[in-house]
């Protein structure tokens, strides 16, 4: 029961979801098979039997009020009889138009009860329209009941009296209305099955509106067994011809069809029922209260363990970025190297082009102090200070082996430039 509650909840939303689509296609869908069972069971004007125009006023019938089907239905229907008589016309038009004022005026909301009667009805399964209109509708869809009754068996008492009425005279107008004026009259099965229908429409509305448990179960056996009751009892009083194996059959599955309306509509648990009981200034209240039975819908969580691609085809393009990025990484660290020797080999050729400058610089600074030291001494003391800084050997040769070493190795522009200041410090 709780997979089949939660497949009702699904359903539900689906059509809550979709509905925008869901209605009009449905709509197409009975507009097309009412007026093609039109054009099948009279068929009398071949150019309005044709699949484009009823392609076409089905389409137009499905975002248009449900009158407007009845409407194009009946006007079908005239144009058929039309083709087969001017009087089966206009005895049908005054019939059609009767029925469809008192369907505006009585119960306008139940037009497609009217439409989809006389379409089971061809379809061998009418008993289901009086349970089912008595569960979701209203004491007045019995009219739109009886009036679907009445359009069938009119459409098929004119089938049945055309081969009559062609051979009939042009003259013979009369004839012809007073022909089919007492075959309508005369059709006991049309009073009877109408009758029935209303009836049993009045019987499941006011039962299942009762406050008692299973009243949705009870109201439909109950008119279930109202019908075939009321069809035997016509039968056996106006000889209808009632076939009772068709009876049976088409009553069980009109028993299918209100349980699973009732599952759609009311499926309730009586198990948990409550009664309350409280009072105002002015009324005591008795209340009952029934549960409904929901289940909400299980929803599934998918987990990905991967946020990119999955999959092996994912782990190859991770590591060719992988790759890819640490080749970029080496080629930057290359180039960094490159300008890093290149600084430093430009920096030894800087520091060997000053040596000799300096050199000669040394040797005419060292000159001038020997000669200042010199006259300084000049008629004060005898004494002589010669001021000179050479490098010694040991210096120039580390010196010299660290600027050549520096060619081999990747020296940093700090480091050497360090090594420039030695040799000024040198000289």
């Amino acid at each position: 029961m709780t997979l089949l509650l939660e497949y009702r909840e699904k359903i539900k939303k689906f059509y809550r979801m979709n509905s925008v689509v869901i209605l009009p296609v449905l709509k197409f869908l009975i507009a097309f098979l009412s007026l093609n069972g039109v054009n099948t069971m009279l068929g009398y004007m071949p150019k309005l039997d044709n699949l484009a125009i009823v392609l076409i006023a089905s389409l137009g019938c499905s975002f248009l009020p449900a009158g407007i089907l009845v409407f194009l239905c009946m006007v079908f229907s005239m144009a058929h009889m039309y083709a087969l008589s001017l009087e089966v016309a206009i005895v049908g038009a005054s019939l059609f138009l009767i029925l469809f004022l008192m369907l505006l005026r009585l119960c306008p909301k139940d037009s497609y009860v009217v439409v989809i009667t006389p379409l089971l009805f061809a379809l061998k399964m009418p008993y289901i329209v009086p349970i089912a209109v008595g569960l979701i509708g209203n004491p007045i869809s019995a009219i739109s009941v009886a009036c679907g009754v009445l359009i069938y068996y009119i459409l098929s008492t004119i089938t049945g009296c055309a081969p009559t009425i062609r051979t009939m005279g042009e003259n013979d107008l009369v004839e012809r209305i007073r022909y089919l004026l007492e075959s309508l009259v005369g059709n006991r099965s049309m009073a009877v099955v109408a009758v029935t229908f209303a009836v049993t429409v009045v019987v499941v509305y006011l039962i299942r509106r009762m406050s008692i448990e299973h009243a949705w179960t009870i109201a439909i056996i109950a008119g279930t067994m109202t019908n075939l009751v009321l069809l035997l009892i016509g039968d056996l009083i106006y000889d209808i011809k009632l076939s009772m194996l068709g009876a049976i059959f088409g009553s069980a599955l009109a028993i299918l069809a209100a349980k699973i309306i009732e599952f759609f509509r009311f499926c309730v648990d009586y198990s948990r029922t409550e009664k309350v009981q409280f009072e105002d200034d002015e009324y005591y209240y008795y209340v009952k209260a029934v549960p409904k039975m929901n289940v909400a819908a299980s929803a599934k969580t998918v987990k990905r363990i991967n946020t990119q691609s999955g999959g092996v085809m994912g782990t190859v393009r991770r590591e060719t970025e992988l790759s890819r990025e640490r080749s970029a990484e080496q080629g930057r660290e290359a180039v960094q190297t490159g300008s890093r020797r290149q600084d430093a080999e430009n920096a030894v050729k800087k520091t060997a082009g000053k040596l000799p400058e300096r050199a000669e610089r040394r040797e005419k600074t060292g000159a001038g102090a020997r000669m200042t030291s010199g006259g300084a001494g000049y008629g004060a003391s005898n004494r002589t200070v010669t001021t000179e800084r050479t490098a010694r050997p040991s210096e120039k040769s580390q010196t010299m082996q660290n600027v050549h070493s520096s060619r081999g190795v990747t020296v940093g522009s700090n480091q050497m430039s360090e090594d420039a200041d030695d040799y000024e410090e040198l000289f």
